[in-house]
């Protein structure tokens, strides 16, 4: 069996050692957006960025629902396998696929016919708003792709294996770089060779998961009696799912929010912020891994009634967070003026100057990026989903609010606080509710053993 247990060993060694791969893994495929930006903005130009970066919201609005759901379903096939019940843990995946089908159904059939009208709703520029069309519905179109990629690379975390899915985003992210080059330059294909670079080589990833998983994961090859369907089996994957993906659609309401505001400012600002957050994408993979990484260590933990080692872990999370984020402190405080050059095939003082205020403002506050994803999936992991959703709705008003009302008045400036103020909001809401979690936790053992 190709899994690995997280519920033995040493907390800190095996977050680290899993935790590592799924960075890498998170940094290729940030490359899918990086080799993008880098090629769309060089061989189109400053408008052509504009355009994918007026498109990133309204991708990562849709696409975050399934994408956490489906975290929230393999949760608990992680809590089954750490209580080594194998039976439940083919059954958690035969109802994660039919669920993470459904959900992709109905959303692609909402999103692909209201490309236009969505982009017109958000006021974006008509200088881009073709480019930008183009761009989004074959994003839209391609779902699939995104859906059972993260759905199956989820799945063989769950089990400890976080090397696998690496391998295979080695793998398309080449491809995608090879795609992109061949479909713009040679092809002459525009920012639809983009689009199409992205879904294909997605695509790719996904058929290599799927094909691994049935070859190597002895513990998924399906029984017939798998398939039968368990509504109260369902019940038990929608209850941590749905709730996983409404906060992660709150929080990407807020994103929209922002842009809506970076369109009222012009291409410019929109190149800006395209331009920092790949680069600020990149930084902050680390505390995606962790968070990534924590959700399977407590969910598996949590299975296997070993409170003390979540503690344990929480403990060396927060190290790895303080260590993290000086690190990027000074790594972007010396060479952030570098990184978005990249990005410029004709220097352009405007971007630079918004882009480099942005970075300068936000580095500060990667701390509480990282205490936000770190305990957010700590409590998801322990089947406490209410505490996330609630901060994620908090992280919703303060960008909303940050972004319309300094952005009104500062302009970019206003904006770039935007993103500071939802991580403070929604990392300190999630302390307390760690902490409250913990003790009701301990009370009902207490209440048990006597």
């Amino acid at each position: 069996m190709a899994t690995k247990e997280l519920t033995e060993g040493h907390p800190l060694k095996l977050i680290l050692w899993f935790m590592l791969p799924i960075f890498i893994g998170n940094v290729f495929q940030q490359l899918y957006n990086f080799v993008d930006a880098l090629i769309v903005s060089r061989t189109l130009g400053i408008e052509a960025l504009a355009a994918v970066g007026a498109t990133m919201p309204l991708i990562f609005f849709f696409i975050s629902f399934i994408f956490a759901s489906t975290q929230g379903f393999t949760i608990v096939t992680a809590q089954k396998f750490g209580a080594k019940d194998y039976d439940g843990v083919r059954k958690s995946f035969c109802t994660s696929i039919v669920l993470a089908f459904i959900l992709m159904v109905i959303l692609t059939s909402i999103a692909t016919p209201l490309t236009h009208h969505l982009l017109k709703f958000l006021s974006t520029p008509e200088n881009i708003i073709d480019y930008a069309s183009q761009y989004l519905f074959i994003m839209f179109v391609g779902f699939f792709a995104v859906v059972f990629y993260n759905l199956s690379s989820n799945v063989m975390r769950a089990l400890g294996d976080s090397k696998t899915p690496l391998y295979f985003l080695i793998f398309t992210s080449f491809l995608n770089i090879i795609l992109d080059l061949t479909l713009i330059i040679k092809l002459n294909m525009g920012i639809t060779g983009a689009a199409l670079a992205t879904v294909i080589s997605q695509g790719v990833s996904t058929l290599l998961c799927i094909t691994y998983i049935f070859w190597k994961f002895e513990i998924l090859r399906f029984k017939k009696s798998d398939w039968k369907p368990d509504f109260e089996f369902y019940k038990e994957h929608l209850k941590i799912g749905i709730p996983m993906g409404i906060q992660m659609s709150v929080l990407s309401l807020g994103m929209v929010a922002i842009q809506y505001v970076l369109n009222t400012l012009g291409s410019n600002a929109i190149a800006a912020y395209t331009t920092v957050m790949v680069i600020d994408q990149v930084f902050t993979q680390v505390f995606l891994a962790l968070g990534a990484t924590m959700a399977v260590y407590t969910a598996q933990n949590y299975g296997a009634n070993k409170i003390s080692r979540i503690k344990t872990g929480t403990k060396y999370a927060l190290c790895i967070i303080g260590t993290v984020s000086v690190f990027s402190i000074i790594v972007l405080s010396l060479y952030s003026e570098n990184f978005i050059m990249l990005f410029m095939r004709e220097h352009n003082a405007e971007v630079l100057k918004m882009a480099t205020q942005y970075i300068h403002i936000v580095m500060w506050f990667f701390v509480f990026l990282g205490l936000l994803m770190s305990f957010r999936n700590i409590l998801q992991g322990m089947g406490r989903v209410m505490a996330p959703l609630i901060s994620g709705i908090a992280e919703l008003i303060a960008r909303c609010t940050f972004a319309f009302i300094l952005g009104h008045h500062f302009g970019f400036t206003g904006v770039c606080t935007a993103t500071p103020a939802a991580w403070v909001s929604a990392s300190i809401i999630l302390l307390l509710s760690y902490k409250i979690s913990l003790i009701k936790i301990h009370r009902n053992i207490s209440t048990r053993t006597n």
